[in-house]
């Protein structure tokens, strides 16, 4: 399917006309179904600017773009089926959206598309399980090697079926195999559905004030282009939270992983991960210190540790020019403050984080960033966004600098 400008204004109007046909329903009650079905409309809509100046492109991009996302969800006893349709539109397109040609331009990875971004059934009749089969949202942890990219205003999702289980004891398990991950280049691209045999497992406990959690992401990428991306990893991650005083918490992150080379990656290679994180929270303030390193086996392109399935915006600066792993690897220290700011409409959310990149071997220094956010709410339904990233390079990469401005309404 191609999206033409000339069917831009028709298409448009389908996002708000019905796309997904629960989209601007209400919940509906009859005195057959009283009590045993409920249905609950879905909406989830943002306009963006993103602007990239980019030195080694001779243009700057602005990318002016709408996602609307709607469906709805029905529930009857331990059954639910969830739909939900997806749309982007480019407003001012002068920008590399990876499908539209315009190389000139420094990328923006959000391409218009029309999508069915979730069809779900789930079961919760099993004693504290829940099992869910079909297209689905899957985000482990902090989404640092699983996520759904809900940065990007196409989000990434899975077919696949998902176990999740607390009636191990004192133990909860997470298991999912995923037979294709559609991702976030849209229907244009020969990506929008990477196909393979995916297996995301997790088994952790909690053991006082500490939690632990050891995984193995069996990733299979069998699209031409992406096989290079097929791994195994398997580690462990541990977080805790600490009250030091009435009002002061450290909160500690440690994670440690082994990747190597799987199925029909024809790179041979075995990568190392760790992060260590501390967060100091009072009085509204929270203040973030971190390393993280991902490793490097030999130099050679793709035998460094690669997180194919991240929400990899969220990691390694938002400037996004780490988010395939460099041939040498990648080092980052990292500091950051953040600060709740009381005001009469609600609280605004203030983010500075700095950053340093180093090479994990060689030695480089590949540049230093820094992050600016901030967050405010109008209503319980709308927020604002105002977003800011600033690279400047060394040995990888060129200057870049990015500025977000957005506008979210999600029911």
């Amino acid at each position: 399917m191609n999206i033409r400008r000339a069917h831009r204004p028709q298409w448009g109007f389908l996002i708000f006309a019905g796309l997904a046909p629960g989209a601007f329903a209400v919940p509906v009650a009859s005195p057959a179904l009283a009590g045993q079905l409920t249905l609950t409309p879905l909406i989830d809509a943002r306009i963006r600017y993103e602007g990239v100046d980019q030195q080694d492109k001779a243009r700057q991009a602005d990318a002016v773009t709408f996602r609307v996302r709607s469906g709805v969800e029905a529930k009857t006893g331990p059954w639910s089926m969830l739909a939900e349709a997806e749309a982007t539109l480019a407003i001012a397109e002068d920008y590399n959206s990876t499908v539209n040609g315009r190389t000139g331009f420094p990328v923006v990875a959000d391409p218009e598309t029309i999508e069915l971004n979730r069809l779900q059934v789930q079961y919760r009749g099993l004693p504290k399980t829940v099992v869910t089969l079909g297209r689905q949202r899957i985000n482990l942890d902090d989404q640092r090697f699983v996520g759904t990219v809900l940065w990007r205003q196409n989000e990434q999702t899975y077919d696949a079926v998902r176990l999740e289980s607390s009636a191990l004891g004192p133990l909860t398990a997470d298991i999912t195999y995923s037979w294709a991950v559609r991702s976030i280049f849209g229907i244009d691209s020969p990506l929008q559905s990477i196909g393979g045999d995916n297996v995301l497992a997790q088994l952790g406990g909690r053991f006082g004030p500490v939690a632990i959690k050891g995984f193995a992401y069996l990733i299979d990428q069998d699209q031409a282009g992406r096989r290079q991306f097929s791994s195994q990893t398997y580690g462990a991650r541990a977080t805790g939270s600490f009250p030091l005083t009435p009002r002061l918490k450290l909160g500690l992150i440690g994670s440690y992983a082994r990747q190597s080379d799987y199925r029909g990656n024809a790179n041979s290679y075995a990568a190392d991960y760790w992060l260590g994180e501390a967060q100091l929270a009072a009085y509204g303030f929270t203040l973030t210190g971190g390393y993280e390193v991902l490793g490097a086996a030999s130099g050679r392109a793709f035998t460094s540790f690669q997180t194919p399935l991240a929400t990899a915006h969220k990691f390694n600066g938002w400037a996004d020019l780490f988010l395939t792993t460099p041939a040498n690897g990648l080092r980052d220290t990292y500091a950051g403050l953040g600060y709740v700011l009381p005001t009469v409409r609600g609280p605004v959310n203030l983010t500075i984080i700095s950053h340093r990149f180093d090479s994990d071997r060689l030695g480089q220094k590949y540049g230093d960033e820094w992050n600016a956010q901030a967050t405010f709410k109008l209503t319980r339904n709308i927020g604002l966004l105002v977003k800011y990233a600033d690279y400047r390079a060394d040995q990888f990469g060129t200057d870049t600098r990015r500025l977000w401005l957005q506008l979210e309404y999600l029911l």
